[in-house]
């Protein structure tokens, strides 16, 4: 039953738990003794919320027995990423500096998430400030793959990936501010999705002011209707979030069995500039073309365009800075190596620089929405490379040398720059094992379609049976 338990779908659990067929307790109870049994391997949470859940949990049950109106999650055990404010809970982002902080307040998606009767179990790993698309930082250990544990999950939510791909949640929450939800997705073997932005307000997460203009939360899920399910709790707009969407949420989960007959799909595997494994190409191309025999037209994107990096990076390193550089002489020695080069390069950007990256990102945004003017939605590999060892970052792909910080991840910093909507969804495995995913996108606003294509894939390849080593 331990295993059949953690690997319940949220929809399914929580149906479960209304019909009084499992409780809530039971399904904590199971994953922190997983946890305990587990996690030593993989060190996907920072911190666990025992006492706190099963008190919750034990709340749920009793919810249950009285009737009423329960939430959408009632009694569903789920992770929260270590960046969103958690009151209560020790809220450490992933840094030393922030080792002993234990908030306040909860930030609106922890707020939301509570509304929907979830259990919390715990917060999970993250590299400092979210800044790396692997999991590593100064706390401890470094976040490992359940497929293989020489390998990183991927980051910046690669606790929350790990945890899930590991049966130690039913559900995670995450977040994505230059792939933060999508890399570990693919490299873990998971669904999950990056909102188009503003979908879901930030108030209380992430930290970082000028970098919420990239970041959006989103979930991870095992299932495209768990992640259709959890992102219609926390969307929708909230006055404290000034960027947030005006208008209602949209219904995610009503056209998830309507199919892609008939949508107008489009491939590249590169945008015109990234050095991708071959062997991801093979596996990626392979399944974009399956929309084709699922009724849906799947065409060349025909995309030229330039590597628009040093734009992001100049806006993402100086919100670092805005954020934590009256930190540096205190706590330089504190700061893990990537944070600090982000922090350090933002202090030396200039007003000139700033604004020609402003510039860049305004023009790849047109540049984007445009594209969609004749297509439904681009498909492309979502990593130019499988899990890599840890501290082993490529400096080579394809034959062609690559920045090691950033040249594994290049489909998807560019859809933060948009604000668009992208999933990456599991579709196939490397050589030696290790989970490829397929990067789904979609103009502002679109989440309901991305969500339907996912939903049309993983019915025509389903992926929720695989289970990783460590699970």
């Amino acid at each position: 039953m331990s295993a059949d338990l953690a690997f319940m779908s949220a929809v399914e659990l929580a149906d479960n738990i209304r019909q009084k067929k499992v409780s809530s307790l039971e399904a904590t109870e199971n994953f922190f003794q997983r946890i305990d049994r587990l996690d030593p391997q993989l060190h996907s949470y920072l911190t666990l919320c025992q006492d706190q859940a099963l008190a919750d949990a034990r709340a749920a049950d009793d919810a249950v027995q009285r009737g009423g109106d329960l939430g959408p999650l009632h009694g569903v055990p789920i992770s929260i990423k270590d960046l969103e404010l958690t009151k209560g809970v020790t809220t450490t982002m992933g840094s030393t500096v922030f080792r002993d902080r234990v908030p306040d307040m909860d930030s609106i998606v922890v707020e939301r998430v509570k509304a929907s009767g979830a259990v919390i179990l715990g917060k999970t790993n993250t590299p400092e400030f979210g800044q790396s698309g692997t999991t590593e930082n100064k706390l401890g250990d470094p976040c490992r793959n359940p497929w293989n544990t020489e390998r990183t999950p991927g980051g910046s939510s690669g606790g929350a990936a790990a945890a899930l791909a590991a049966g130690l949640c039913t559900v995670s929450m995450g977040t994505d501010g230059g792939g933060s939800i999508r890399i570990p997705a693919s490299f873990s073997g998971v669904y999950g999705i990056k909102p188009t932005q503003g979908r879901v307000p930030r108030y209380g997460g992430y930290g970082r002011p000028s970098a919420n203009h990239f970041s959006q939360s989103g979930p991870l899920t095992r299932t495209v209707a768990d992640s259709a399910l959890l992102l219609q709790v926390v969307a929708g707009p909230d006055t404290r979030d000034v960027t947030s969407l005006r208008q209602p949420a949209p219904d995610f989960s009503a056209d998830l069995g309507a199919g892609v007959k008939g949508m107008r799909l489009a491939w590249s595997s590169d945008y015109g500039y990234a050095a991708v494994d071959p062997e991801v190409v093979e596996i990626t191309k392979k399944a974009a073309l399956l929309f084709g025999e699922m009724g849906a037209t799947v065409a060349d994107s025909g995309l030229k365009m330039d590597d628009p990096f040093d734009a992001f990076w100049d806006v993402f390193a100086t919100a670092a800075y805005t954020s934590y550089g009256h930190m540096l002489d205190e706590h330089r020695n504190d700061f893990s190596d990537y944070g600090l080069k982000s922090i350090e390069h933002g202090q030396t950007r200039t007003g000139a620089d700033m604004s020609r990256a402003i510039y860049e990102v305004n023009r790849v945004g047109r540049r984007m929405e445009e594209f969609f003017d004749d297509f439904d939605l681009l498909l492309t590999p979502t990593m130019a490379v499988p899990a890599f060892p840890i501290d082993q970052r490529p400096s080579v792909i394809g034959g062609k040398t690559v920045e090691p910080f950033w040249g594994f991840l290049p489909f998807t910093y560019l859809i933060n720059m948009t604000g668009q909507t992208a999933a990456s969804i599991p579709c196939g495995f490397s050589s030696d094992g290790m989970p490829i995913g397929l990067h789904i996108i979609g103009p502002r606003g679109s989440e309901a379609k991305v969500l339907q294509a996912s939903a049309a894939f993983e019915q025509a390849q389903p992926w929720e049976g695989r289970r990783p080593g460590v699970s």
